[in-house]
């Protein structure tokens, strides 16, 4: 025979990611508070109890997408600012790569929006320091760029966590503009202006001794 059989740990993986999906389904018009075990287990296809074997809780759940969603979005905008580009690519290339992924990874991005205002208090505090880290790795990396040798870390921290901000607004408007393609190519137009307009008057700054 040369078929392949399936390994435990391969289906408590493929269970696992089971229920991950059923929530993002579940919470197309809903948020985690609204959401019981009971409906994801039926969703899936298990026993309530088999849930356990996977998750604590439904906000443990909640707390795995969280870090799902933002994972290896964060490693892709580091990569942008790696190679140290110039201003303007750094702009077009992050806000890119934002619109893109946020497009292709759409239900976990539209659980973040809700969530961050409407979830469970662990999940809203997961989501907060996620965008916290995206603000920090910012800072680190605009510190290694001309023009910023003689700034203090209070303001790189203040620039990142604006431009940080900007982009969350930007992945809101890209939810809210799903099957509309007229409209993202605006948010994606309105928010490399809005950041070519922040790094232009960022650089203008001179930190106080």
């Amino acid at each position: 025979m040369t078929g392949t059989t399936e390994t435990r740990g391969e289906r408590k993986q493929r269970t696992r990611r089971a229920i991950l999906d059923a929530t993002l389904e579940l919470c197309d018009d809903s948020s985690l508070v609204a959401l019981s075990l009971r409906q994801v287990a039926k969703q899936v296809g298990i026993v309530p109890t088999a849930f356990y074997r996977h998750f604590d809780s439904i906000e443990s759940l909640g707390l795995a997408l969280v870090d799902e969603s933002f994972v290896s979005l964060r490693a892709l905008l580091r990569d942008v600012r790696r190679h140290d580009p110039a201003y303007r690519d750094i702009v077009d290339q992050s806000v890119d790569t934002l619109v893109t992924h946020v497009q292709k990874e759409r239900q976990h991005f539209q659980f973040i929006v809700r969530e961050r205002a409407a979830g469970p208090l662990a999940v809203r505090a997961a989501i907060r320091h996620q965008v916290e880290l995206c603000e920090r790795e910012l800072a680190t990396d605009l510190a290694r760029l001309p023009g910023t040798e003689t700034w203090s870390s209070e303001d790189l921290q203040v620039l990142s966590h604006l431009i940080v901000m900007a982009m969350v607004a930007t992945a809101e408007d890209i939810v809210e503009s799903a099957g509309r393609p007229d409209a993202v190519t605006a948010v994606n137009e309105r928010a490399r202006t809005q950041l070519r307009m922040v790094l232009i008057g960022a650089f203008q700054w001179k930190s106080r001794d």
